[in-house]
């Protein structure tokens, strides 16, 4: 199998060969694997690049209206916005996580187990049935706790919220302006019952949209070590086969090796935003998938995402939007020479999803 082939498979699997109709909103999130919602913006426009006629509130809607979208922390602990009909799939899968439970954990966070599991039932006490800010739920879980509890609430974003979200006892609920705020799962969504081996389901919904990866990429992309997701891929057995990409090992699903081989080139321009699914996806073999350039004019510190140029598949150069007063200003940067095909094909991408901007070229 060639990276070229794998590259062509994953355009179509991200739904970046060929936009999808708005109604076909939730099943493209749900194929991602969720938006990546560090940055809403973000999540807005991974799935513009592959939705045509979504309404400029559709998230919000979905998140706070319709609630057919969970916000909560996801995959490797990074905030994800998931299909709520989905939501038992996920969590029955993030309820299996252990390492907040580990001495190390507990010992660097300044709790003991049983604090863990006091500060964890005051969290879900204390969002039943209503929706509380983050400082409303540090108040709540003091005084159903203790107020060292409390303030471990108002300590380090995320990292007590995390487990609690993990067990299934919080999701995001519509936040007062910039104040965040948090409910329960079964107060804000019909929850229902988690399938058997969600894991495996997790694993296979990866695979949907990678083609191939190895055991370490999926291990890192789930949020687990190495040997974990070894267990993972031996207990899903003939429904992974092991192929050779490019003269390296890698595993794919074995229903999907036909349609991998077969893939046919994709022609086509999008700009992806920063922290989009497809960049993720490559993040260790983002070398066999760049057109020009290397993976870290992508690929930042601190685990940063660079907005991607991608042609045909490729990542092809970086973009930036800047706001400057009134007027747009996009910068886009490729890693090679476009034709005049290609470059008319990035302005006509920038005036649909920027609309009336100033482009400025480098290189």
């Amino acid at each position: 199998m060639t990276w070229e082939r794998v590259a062509a498979w994953r355009t179509r699997a991200h739904s970046l060969d060929v936009r999808r109709p708005a109604e076909d909103a939730l099943a493209v999130v749900g194929e991602l694997c969720g938006l990546h919602a560090q940055l809403m913006s973000s999540a807005g426009a991974a799935l513009r690049a592959r939705v045509d006629g979504l309404p400029p509130d559709f998230l919000e809607r979905a998140l706070w209206t319709d609630r057919t979208l969970v916000k909560t922390w996801s995959a490797r602990g990074a905030l994800h916005l998931l299909p709520a009909h989905e939501y038992a799939l996920w969590q029955g899968g993030f309820a299996t996580y252990r390492h907040y439970l580990k001495p190390v954990w507990l010992r660097n966070f300044g709790l003991t187990a049983e604090e863990l599991h006091a500060l964890l039932d005051g969290v879900a006490e204390a969002l039943a049935d209503r929706v509380l800010t983050r400082a409303e739920l540090a108040d709540e879980v003091a005084r159903r706790t203790s107020p060292h509890l409390g303030e471990k609430l108002r300590e380090s974003w995320g990292a007590y919220l995390k487990p609690a979200s993990f067990q299934g006892r919080l999701v995001f609920g519509p936040g007062d302006g910039r104040l965040v705020a948090f409910t329960r799962p079964d107060t804000w969504i019909e929850v229902g019952d988690a399938p058997d081996d969600p894991v495996a389901r997790i694993a296979l919904r990866f695979f949907g949209q990678q083609g191939v990866a190895t055991r370490e990429e999926f291990a890192r992309w789930w949020g687990v070590r190495p040997a974990e997701g070894g267990r993972v891929f031996t207990a899903l057995g003939d429904r992974l086969t092991l192929v050779d990409v490019g003269g390296e090992p890698y595993w794919a699903r074995t229903d999907l090796l036909p349609a991998l081989r077969e893939a046919e080139p994709v022609v086509g321009v999008r700009l992806l935003p920063a922290f989009d699914q497809y960049v993720v996806a490559a993040t260790r073999h983002a070398a066999h998938l760049l057109d020009g350039g290397a993976p870290d004019r992508v690929y930042r510190p601190q685990g940063w995402l660079t907005p991607v140029l991608l042609v045909n598949g490729r990542m092809a150069g970086v973009w930036a939007r800047e706001q400057r007063g009134s007027r747009t200003a996009v910068t886009v940067e490729p890693f090679r020479s476009l034709t005049p095909q290609e470059r008319e094909a990035v302005l006509a991408e920038v005036d649909r999803s920027v609309g009336s901007a100033q482009v400025t070229w480098v290189g």
